[in-house]
C-alpha cells in the first residue's frame, strides 16, 4: 500500500511542477494560461513539493502573496498529513 501512495505523491508532483513549467511558457510566449485554480488544486492535491519547486526554479508566481505562501504552507501541511498517517498505521513502510 505504501508504493501507491508513493506513487500518487509523486504523480501530483511531477504534474505541479509539469503544469508551472507550461504556465510560464505561455506567460512568456502569449499563449493561454493555465488557470491559478487548477495551479492551486493540483498543489493541494499532494502536488506541494513540485509546486513549490517549479515556482522557486522558474520565478514564476513569487511576486503574489497567495503563491508565495500559499505553496510552502499546503507543502508543510502535506508532510504533516503523510507523518500523521504514518504515526497512525495508515500508512506502512515495506
Amino acid at each position: 500500500m505504501f508504493y501507491v501512495y508513493a506513487a500518487i505523491v509523486l504523480v501530483m508532483n511531477v504534474t505541479a511542477f509539469t503544469l508551472m513549467c507550461i504556465d510560464i511558457h505561455r506567460a512568456r510566449h502569449r499563449g493561454k494560461r493555465i488557470s491559478e485554480r487548477v495551479l492551486f488544486i493540483v498543489t493541494a492535491l499532494f502536488g506541494g513539493l513540485g509546486g513549490c519547486l517549479a515556482m522557486f526554479i522558474f520565478h514564476h508566481k513569487t511576486r503574489y502573496i497567495r503563491f508565495a505562501l500559499g505553496f510552502p504552507m499546503l507543502f508543510l501541511l502535506q508532510i504533516y498529513i503523510i507523518l500523521l498517517l504514518i504515526d497512525q498505521r495508515i500508512i506502512r513502510f515495506p
